[in-house]
């Protein structure tokens, strides 16, 4: 294998493979030793490993009712990290045992994955779809909402503009939406809140104008927030496919922690993070947000940002975007 983070990872896809202290003990009583690891999913791996080889072998794995980790696998992990990979086949976990039980609310534990696995029901969710944007902007999104019907009742769509309450509006079949207004004022942050309070359910995806889902990946998100819930979960991210015009760009997985209960805040007044620890989140990779952007605003954008919260705009960002996708 070469060097760390030279290569991606095998679940998650990201560049974040490194040196690592981990060690899993399996049923047997066995202790092993991992000297690497993905600092992002967890996934464990021996030095000799092959990422495509890891991938076959572990998603062919997830087929089965149940899942007890390969002790002669290159790869190790946790069920923290065995609840991110079985989202990859629109599948959930089900631990078996207390001991699971507690490794999977405080993650990464030492102890190596044994559960349950089932299929995730598919169809409408206790979820509101809310969507930022500009004002230019709020034709052109409510003209592609329909298809969200297939999985939400309940659609806000918050306009950067002068404070006005909600009200109902034309939306081309999808459910009603509701359209509401409240000045940006520089603070990503504060907007995202502010459309969190007007969702009519506990958890809310959000979406920005540039950004679209299909409806399949929506229809899974019921699923989702109970298994969420189960755990104590309270953030659900997706990776995010930056196409800069129309062209993959090579910041993969660019994971966007956007479907939340209500409880949770959002803090930062450019690139924006939900507050909470990361132990009560999750990572779905069953779908994927679509970020659709244009080379001179990617160029432009990062500067913008690092203008309204100097030290924050994360210049380094744009070379990524405007790099293709590579394995």
């Amino acid at each position: 294998m070469s060097g760390p983070s030279a290569i991606r990872c095998p679940l998650c896809e990201a560049r974040a493979i490194g040196p690592s202290g981990r060690h899993l003990v399996y049923p047997s009583g066995r202790a092993r030793r991992f000297p690497l690891a993905c600092a992002f999913c967890g996934l464990a791996l021996a030095e000799e490993a092959e990422p495509g080889s890891v991938r076959t072998h572990l998603l062919g794995s997830l087929d089965d009712d149940g899942f007890t980790l390969d002790e002669d696998a290159l790869y190790g992990l946790d069920i923290y990290t065995l609840r991110t990979a079985a989202t990859l086949k629109r599948r959930g976990v089900e631990p078996e045992g207390e001991a699971q039980a507690r490794a999977l609310r405080q993650p990464h534990a030492p102890l190596a994955a044994s559960a349950r696995l089932f299929d995730l029901a598919q169809g409408p969710a206790p979820v509101s779809l809310g969507i930022l944007c500009r004002p230019e902007e709020i034709d052109r999104v409510l003209a592609t909402l329909a298809p969200h019907a297939a999985w939400t009742d309940d659609i806000v769509v918050l306009a950067d503009a002068d404070l006005a309450a909600p009200q109902v509006v034309e939306s081309f079949g999808a459910p009603p939406v509701r359209l509401a207004a409240r000045p940006l004022a520089g603070d990503f942050a504060g907007q995202r809140n502010a459309l969190r309070d007007l969702a009519r359910h506990g958890w809310m995806l959000q979406l920005d104008a540039d950004e679209t889902l299909a409806p399949e990946t929506g229809r899974l998100f019921g699923a989702l927030v109970e298994l969420a819930e189960a755990s104590g979960v309270r953030s659900i991210g997706l990776p995010r496919r930056n196409l800069v015009d129309g062209v993959l760009s090579d910041l993969f997985p660019d994971t966007q922690y956007r479907l939340n209960h209500r409880s949770v805040r959002y803090a930062g007044r450019v690139h924006e993070r939900p507050e909470r620890p990361w132990q009560e989140s999750l990572v779905a990779g069953h779908g994927a947000i679509l970020h659709h952007l244009g080379r001179a605003h990617v160029e432009a954008r990062s500067q913008r940002y690092e203008a309204m919260a100097p030290g924050g705009g994360r210049l380094e960002e744009a070379e990524l975007l405007l790099r293709p996708y590579r394995c």
